[in-house]
């Protein structure tokens, strides 16, 4: 990790994101445990990083596409956290109006087009974005996150393909987090590195650290100036842990079975994002402490305003069960 050549408002900014998306999920987590939560929901703990770092590169004005991973994108990207956890609890004044839930929700005002629940699902839709800019002259770039077991769809292939041969502003980003639901990446793929396939397309690949926000952010800044600039797509990789679970809860449906090691999840606890930020920022004097500690209490006194505000709103009328329907 190194920050020489980062302003200090960016990485006060970057340290921001990450904190908001750490306290924001571990609410989650708790909400959801308690059963206060309605459907599933997949949290981002241990990859907010990724989403940081490159949505720090981005203006208002560019489009990022989300997974069912996606409310670390969301923040990241600038999403109204009291809208967010409205959603969450399926109130009328939710992102989705409570009808979208954890995996769907979508802020267009801020460049958010949406949270794809298929697994590969948003690939095509953020080359879509990268066309309808590519075609209007404007400079607006479109980010496209997934995870590694949608880098084994067809999906991927043809976006890539086309996004390459077009030369359109398109910033494909892979969060591979090492397991696709519940299978190692090893066991479906017989490639270390999954940026190695953007040379099949004639476009860089790159390889993060997506523990490093830093690290993610002077990355993604390269490939941003790069789509921006008329030169193409960049496929960047980054190499990340998710802490927890693929869906909260799943230990009831795996039954008692466990898919990673000890040893494993140790190595994942150990690269924790925040915790490598918060020490680096601090060792290196660039956040004085008390400005980190406000930071903190403001940030989990939001995610409560948030929560109480959710449990305080309203559920949908039934008559809007028929509204926001495409037919």
């Amino acid at each position: 990790m190194r920050h020489q050549d980062i302003p200090l408002d960016t990485v006060l900014d970057i340290y921001t994101r990450v904190l908001r998306i750490r306290r924001f999920e571990e609410e989650v987590g708790r909400l959801f445990r308690q059963g206060q939560l309605p459907g599933f929901v997949h949290l981002y703990i241990g990859e907010e990083a990724v989403a940081a770092g490159v949505c720090a590169a981005l203006t208002v004005d560019d489009t990022i596409i989300s997974t069912h991973r996606g409310h670390g994108h969301v923040i990241a990207k600038g999403g109204d956290i009291k809208r967010m956890m409205a959603e969450l609890f399926g109130k009328a004044t939710g992102y989705c109006k409570g009808k979208g839930g954890s995996m769907h929700i979508a802020d267009f005002d801020i460049g958010m087009l949406g949270a794809i629940g298929i697994v590969g699902g948003g690939l095509p839709i953020a080359v879509g974005a990268g066309l309808s800019a590519w075609y209007t002259g404007s400079d607006r770039v479109s980010v496209c996150f997934f995870g590694d077991g949608a880098a084994n769809e067809g999906s991927f292939h043809e976006s890539l393909n086309l996004a390459s041969t077009l030369t359109l502003p398109v910033v494909f980003v892979c969060e591979n987090n090492q397991y696709g639901e519940f299978t190692p990446a090893a066991n479906a793929m017989n490639i270390t590195d999954i940026a190695d396939r953007a040379a099949g397309y004639g476009i860089p690949g790159v390889v993060a650290d997506g523990a490093d926000a830093f690290e993610m952010y002077r990355v993604a800044t390269a490939a941003v100036e790069r789509a921006r600039g008329g030169d193409g797509p960049t496929l960047i990789e980054a190499k990340t842990h998710r802490r927890g679970s693929h869906a909260e809860g799943e230990e009831a449906f795996l039954g008692g079975q466990t898919y990673r090691d000890e040893a494993e999840t140790a190595a994942a606890q150990a690269k924790d994002p925040l915790r490598l930020l918060h020490t680096y920022v601090s060792e290196n004097n660039l956040l004085p402490a008390d400005l980190l500690e406000t930071l903190d209490f403001e940030t989990t006194q939001l995610v409560a305003e948030a929560v109480e505000a959710a449990r305080n709103s309203p559920d949908p009328e039934i008559e809007s069960l028929y509204e926001d329907l495409w037919v």
